[in-house]
């Protein structure tokens, strides 16, 4: 029941005043929260990024140039500072879910083949960035607990948006798709679901009173039965297609140690697999749950002094 009301604070609360909405939705709620949680819990377990989880596990070599610049981003990244500082107390790992952009690059490089040096060679570089952490947590139960939200937040947002991408020749429909687009861009930039955290505000009361205010003014504009009819039966296709719409894929790749593309066959290559998200939007993000120990990372003023020195 929690779910159901959720996927209408999520997508149209004037669904309600529809007779039967929870009838409707509760098959595609419960599809959609089994599917978000057989998908988190069959995501590997927690690696320790520490400097010894670095120099062993290939995963965090491929998609960090050093442990050090590892430890750099993880002490800069907002989602840890925000718990951390809600929790001066804490001094145990932390648990998170980490994710990155993969970006292939094709360059001309140089190999050697034998004794023969090789220039102007295609090849493909495979690089990792707008690394961000989501869903501390003092616990890898309660991280995945956090997932879970945030992957079933993340489909009603994809529904949201086919709410909002809707047609309408009526001026007061036309005025509720702007007002429901505005929603979905309040609730994107309040962290719902994987989206990018440049994009997140820091006002979090200015951006609830703009998500309140857009809620009134969807209430006051009203609808006709059969437009809000046609927001439940998106919403309720959305969710019942939850694995079309939010899934988890393995990806398997073969780089040496500079990231480069290699055969498989090659002696320089390393055989790396990760999990890669994707949605129906064709949004994907290279994913790694990791552990990360609160004492490798740099203080906050070092950093910052380094930063300085490094620029002069």
């Amino acid at each position: 029941e929690a779910a159901i009301e959720r996927a209408v604070d999520g997508t149209d609360p004037r669904l309600r005043s529809l007779p039967r909405y929870r009838k409707q939705l509760r098959p595609a709620v419960l599809q959609a929260v089994d599917h978000v949680v057989a998908m988190i819990d069959s995501f590997p377990a927690a690696q320790s990024a520490d400097r010894n989880g670095y120099g062993q596990d290939l995963r965090l070599a491929a998609l960090f140039a050093s442990a050090d610049r590892m430890f750099q981003v993880f002490a800069t990244d907002a989602a840890l500072r925000e718990f951390l500082d809600a929790r001066p107390g804490v001094t145990g790992p932390v648990m998170a879910l980490l994710l990155a952009e993969r970006v292939e690059k094709h360059v001309m490089g140089i190999e050697m083949e034998g004794e023969t040096l090789h220039r102007d060679v295609a090849q493909v570089v495979v690089n990792f960035r707008g690394h961000r952490l989501v869903d501390p947590a003092a616990s890898e139960e309660k991280s995945r607990h956090q997932l879970k939200r945030r992957a079933f937040d993340h489909l009603l947002s994809l529904a949201l948006q086919r709410i909002a991408e809707v047609r309408s020749e009526r001026a007061d429909l036309n005025h509720q798709r702007a007002l429901l687009r505005r929603k979905l861009d309040t609730l994107s930039n309040g962290g719902w679901g994987f989206d990018e955290a440049d994009k997140l505000v820091d006002q979090p009361a200015e951006l609830q009173a703009e998500l309140e205010e857009t809620e009134r003014q969807l209430t006051a504009l009203g609808a006709d039965d059969r437009t809000l009819q046609a927001h439940l039966d998106i919403t309720a296709d959305s969710l019942a297609g939850a694995a079309q719409q939010l899934w988890a894929e393995d990806l398997d790749l073969h780089l040496d140690q500079m990231n480069i593309q290699r055969d498989p066959d090659n002696r320089s290559s390393r055989h790396i697999r990760l999990q890669e998200l994707h949605n129906s939007r064709g949004r994907r993000l290279v994913m790694l749950p990791v552990s990360i120990t609160l004492g490798d990372l740099p203080q906050q003023d070092d950093f910052f002094k380094a930063a300085q020195r490094f620029l002069g």
